[in-house]
């Protein structure tokens, strides 16, 4: 009876020493509280998810009804009063300059971030790579226009690789920071595993961290290319802009889409407003299916290992 009762016997206790109400009472105490920390995740997650389906049911309205096949398959009228024609040409230009601004700045990003995290831990180097890349992710886009404009678009003209170099330099920063962050994620017991195995740190690297990492990795890559896709000021100093469709890379203005929607609504005409939102549209939608597609893409990855 003691060991029920206790040694005082004022109150019922179980063997551990605790009293059930107690118990009961810590119970509800949990249960409120994650009823609330649900209420509130959710809560907040709606919040966020308003203004993104409002700005996107805006953009779909206003877009939709000039989004047809001529404008994804003709190009801009000279005239902005004229209406028909499209971004056909403004399409190839950002897929041009977006994908060469991928091809440089996602290998030295990721190798940035492997070197941050797997070999530079305490280095000067190490520290000076994070601080100015912390620095770039906020500079603002048209200063790095300016530059790449003092440095290329002066000597050798306007051209798809000087709208490249800047979108590239806008795109570093952040695949390096996002891929950092994923790198320190990956559980230290499975590189010891690896290293167990007789295996060397580069081969660790390649084929047990950055597998693991992938889908977090790439999701700061689809981050950058989005942020590079939606550029405007930096394109316009290096890119210039063109009614025609340029496949040349250096020495000829090149069009895009973001500084095509920014001629179409600030000029006056309808008919170029239109095409604007058409564009928006066009623009965004680009966007979301490079991110579903790189997501698949790593999930079977994933799923394969």
């Amino acid at each position: 009876m003691s060991a029920f009762f206790g040694d005082s016997g004022s109150d019922c206790r179980t063997n551990e020493g605790v009293s059930p109400l107690k118990v009961r009472t810590t119970q509800k105490r949990r249960i409120i509280a994650d009823v609330a920390a649900r209420v509130g995740m959710w809560g907040a997650t709606l919040m966020v998810m308003i203004p993104i389906f409002l700005i996107f049911y805006y953009i779909a309205k206003k877009g939709l009804p000039t989004m047809d096949w001529e404008f994804l398959t003709q190009s801009q009228p000279f005239s902005m009063r004229a209406r028909g024609g499209g971004f056909v040409h403004g399409l190839i230009g950002t897929l041009i300059m977006v994908g060469l601004a991928a091809l440089i700045s996602v290998p030295l990003g990721v190798l940035g971030a492997i070197y941050l995290v797997e070999y530079g831990k305490g280095r000067p180097l190490a520290q000076v790579v994070r601080f100015f890349s912390d620095v770039m992710t906020g500079v603002p886009s048209v200063f790095v226009g300016l530059f790449v404009y003092t440095a290329l678009v002066i000597p050798y003209g306007f051209g798809a690789v000087m709208g490249a170099a800047a979108l590239a330099i806008i795109m570093l920063p952040i695949v390096v920071r996002s891929s950092e962050e994923m790198l320190k994620l990956v559980p230290r017991e499975l590189k010891e595993a690896s290293y167990a195995l007789g295996a060397g740190k580069w081969q660790t690297i390649t084929r047990v961290v950055l597998p693991t990492a992938a889908p977090g990795i790439t999701t700061g890559v689809m981050l950058a290319v989005a942020r590079a896709a939606g550029e405007t000021a930096p394109l316009i100093l290096t890119a210039l802009g063109s009614l025609e469709i340029v496949t040349k890379m250096v020495g000829e203005p090149i069009a895009s889409l973001p500084v095509l929607v920014f001629t179409g609504a600030r000029n006056p005409f309808p008919a170029g407003q239109e095409r604007a939102w058409a564009g928006a549209l066009e623009l965004l939608l680009l966007v979301l299916v490079f991110t579903l597609l790189a997501r698949i893409a790593s999930s079977r990855n994933k799923l394969q290992q």
